[in-house]
């Protein structure tokens, strides 16, 4: 957490004391903060004690701007800092947003802590005294690292927490209660929208060792519940020489953690798309997989591989990120994450061609890391990833690791040549761009020398 921002929390839990009230640091930050993970935390959530909801924002507009947010209680945001009240739920319906939430300042901690979802999110920090109220033994648990409900008789209201157990025991490599877990079991799933899914799915991704809450989430119930596509690689079996680890499903898991580790260096959407590709990247196997003359192979399963994918990205709502076509790369990388071993087989028959078409579809180089951990996710050592760095010098070498060649004969072109605009125009820039990709057309002369033989 950057010193401004926490500089400012200390002023706003001043100016409430001064006011009558009481100003606690609640929730991720306090718990990242005894893990040793405070630059970790991106926002300071404070509960305010003692003060009505129109008190607090006086005290906060008085500091200086306050955004209002929410919806049946109020949050005041100023920065990175969330200023509330504490609040009281009670249930009203179904489900993840089945709630009747208020804002109550004469709440004890104790009680506004109960309604939080895992003891080492129940603890709290006052940044003035610099005390601990941990109530439930958040850090007793955050020592034996262990994820267990505050509540047990209210956990289960809210469906969303089996997801956050998951992504939790990823992120921090702690092991769910046994109590706890047989609650997650029970809860129904079919109730939360595909973006709130998404939000833990993607931490989930983005944690250390994602295998960790994956193997959670099939034991949970989660898959069976969410995501038929991973469901249908449990026991999905493959051919022993080249899969000594085991099913489709163990595979996957393997592939995932092994792509996690290359990703650190990259903008956050191809972070996303990479690890969405590893997880996709065998669908196909389980339509596909069959014995034939002793053996286990599962033909064509790249392509067969794409359908799911896409379902499995339509459960979670997944198109662009930030701009980042990333549904267009993850299809991309089940239906060609074959190409690095398979071309280098044959590398001497592989033109700078088929690198250029292929840079159409997917990005080389990310195609290329899918690749290597999908190599090495198997039994460590035992089989030679060579080829998929031959396959990115191949790509580098021809420029083309990130996005194909731009077009060096383009519409105003021909239009200098006498051409009129028409469908023409398109066929033969098309055909030049053909030449181009195959190397016969590599300067703006040789591409207007094509086109003219095309014209005549």
């Amino acid at each position: 957490m950057n010193n401004v921002a926490f500089a400012r929390a200390a002023d706003i839990a001043t100016a409430v004391r001064e006011g009558g009230g009481r100003a606690l640091i609640v929730g991720g930050w306090v718990r990242d903060r005894l893990m040793g993970r405070e630059s970790n935390s991106k926002d300071i959530d404070l509960e305010v004690y003692g003060l009505t909801t129109d008190r607090v924002r006086s005290l906060l507009e008085s500091l200086g701007r306050v955004e209002a947010v929410g919806e049946s209680f109020q949050v005041y945001k100023t920065g990175d800092i969330d200023v509330s009240l504490p609040r009281r739920e009670s249930k009203s319906g179904r489900g993840h947003r089945g709630f009747d939430v208020t804002g109550d300042p004469d709440m004890t901690f104790l009680d506004a802590a109960r309604r939080r979802d895992f003891t080492i999110n129940a603890i709290a920090w006052d940044p003035l005294s610099d005390q601990y109220l941990d109530p439930y033994d958040g850090r007793g648990d955050l020592n034996r690292r262990l994820l267990r409900a505050v509540d047990p008789a209210t956990f289960a209201d809210d469906s969303l927490r089996a997801l956050r157990a998951v992504q939790f025991a990823a992120r921090f490599e702690f092991t769910l209660d046994a109590h706890t877990r047989e609650l997650c079991r029970t809860m129904p799933l079919d109730d939360l929208p595909s973006e709130r899914v998404w939000g833990e799915i993607e931490k989930l991704l983005l944690a250390p060792r994602p295998s960790i809450g994956f193997a959670l989430a099939l034991d949970l119930g989660i898959v069976a519940q969410l995501f038929p596509e991973l469901q249908a690689l449990v026991a999905c079996p493959q051919e022993p020489e080249w899969h000594p680890e085991g099913d489709v499903w163990v595979h996957t898991l393997q592939v995932v953690d092994e792509t996690r580790q290359r990703i650190d260096d990259l903008p956050r959407p191809q972070q996303l798309a990479l690890m969405l590709g590893a997880v996709c990247h065998d669908f196909g196997k389980p339509a596909t997989t069959a014995e034939m003359d002793g053996r286990i192979r599962s033909l064509d399963h790249e392509e067969q591989g794409v359908v799911p994918a896409l379902a499995f990205l339509d459960r979670l709502n997944i198109h662009s990120i930030d701009g980042y076509d990333v549904r267009r790369q993850v299809v991309g990388f089940v239906a060609q994450h074959l190409k690095p071993g398979a071309w280098y087989k044959v590398r001497g028959e592989v033109g700078d061609g088929a690198f250029r078409r292929l840079a159409h579809k997917v990005d080389l180089e990310l195609l290329a890391r899918l690749a290597k951990s999908d190599c090495l996710g198997r039994e460590p050592g035992r089989f030679d990833c060579s080829a998929m760095d031959w396959f990115l010098d191949r790509a580098r070498a021809l420029g083309v690791e990130h996005r194909p060649p731009p077009p060096i004969l383009l519409g105003r072109h021909l239009l200098a040549l006498g051409l009129t605009p028409g469908p023409r125009v398109g066929d033969i820039l098309k055909a030049v761009y053909e030449q181009q990709m195959d190397g016969s057309v590599t300067t703006l002369e040789d591409a207007i020398a094509a086109a003219r033989r095309l014209l005549a």
